[in-house]
């Protein structure tokens, strides 16, 4: 029997076992009850920006590489991350050179930062330059290829999800996205139809949301993230909100921009790559003379399929 001399409550109880296993099975057997089990105490996801990253990656003396914006330790991972479900890293390729990668991912999203070039995934080949969006399946690695000058990419993926559940990249054929571009051209055409109809101060925001066919009907890039160019013209302020997903976005154009997340001030500064912690009461501040632009990836995939996105306005 186990001793219990100690416990004043279920919740001083370790972790249980078979008194008498009959198998290996049965010996790895764990039970805990509901003073015990539900008390799991997590590191927080922290309001934090990664500036020195985009600095190494558009610093011309940076050879060829990945620059990851990695908070594991912070975080209590035992795997890189920058939420508990998102990786976001800055990759610099110089001119005439190739980057390949393999990450074990669902799939990866990309925004040029700077300089042109080709990514080939598969058997298709995308062609890129600055300010395209483009996502690439995680049932193979791609390799990408600058042109005649150096090229800065901006790269998220969800492998910190398979990480933490330990799976591996989707078989060939089995990726929940192909491979899907967005030119920088048709993104202004569609922010700009965004501004021309309008919108009610019900809708948060004027975001760009990006999807692709295999996805149109979750409006995501891949089951678990929602990806959106988020925009704010001068002088603007989006309202205060919150939601249960974490926020990761990369700072595009926000001179004399600024969030306020739970009361505290956070500048912007160039190509920035922040973080808003999930149910965070937060706004984002434009409060320079022309239009911001924030890349914003969540993870909020898994809480609109979990019912459970508590997305709500908080007006002081």
């Amino acid at each position: 029997m186990p001793d219990t001399t100690q416990a004043h409550s279920i919740a001083d109880l370790p972790a249980q076992k078979a008194a008498a296993p009959a198998s290996a099975a049965e010996g790895r057997a764990r039970y805990f009850n509901t003073g015990n089990a539900f008390n799991v105490q997590l590191p927080p996801v922290p309001d934090h920006a990664f500036a020195d990253e985009p600095a190494r990656a558009l610093d011309p003396a940076t050879p060829t590489g990945l620059i990851p914006c990695d908070i594991s330790g912070v975080l209590g991972c035992d795997f890189p991350a920058t939420s508990p479900f998102v990786l976001a890293r800055y990759a610099r390729i110089r001119a005439g050179e190739e980057l390949a990668v393999n990450f074990i991912a669902s799939g990866v999203v990309h925004y040029v930062i700077a300089g042109s070039g080709i990514t080939v995934s598969g058997d298709e080949t995308v062609n890129w330059q600055a300010g395209d969006v483009f996502v690439t399946p995680g049932d193979s690695g791609q390799t990408h290829r600058a042109g005649d000058s150096d090229a800065v990419l901006w790269i998220v993926t969800n492998e910190p999800q398979l990480a933490f559940e330990r799976s591996q990249n989707p078989l060939p054929g089995a990726a929940p996205t192909g491979v899907v571009h967005y030119p920088a051209a048709e993104i202004d055409r569609q922010i700009a139809l965004i501004y021309q109809v309008g919108r009610g101060e019900e809708i948060a925001g004027s975001a760009l949301i990006f999807s692709s066919d295999m996805q149109e009907a979750s409006r995501n890039v891949l089951p678990t993230l929602t990806v959106a160019m988020n925009s704010l013209p001068a002088g603007v302020v989006q309202r205060p909100h919150r939601h249960n997903s974490v926020a990761v976005s990369l700072v595009i154009r926000g001179k004399g921009c600024f969030s306020m997340i739970d009361g505290r001030r956070k500048d912007w500064s160039p190509w920035a790559t922040t973080i808003t912690p999930p149910v965070s009461v937060h706004s984002h501040h434009n409060a320079g003379d022309e239009q911001a632009l924030f890349l914003i990836i969540q993870d909020g995939g898994l809480f609109y399929h979990a019912r459970a996105m508590g997305f709500e306005f908080v007006d002081a």
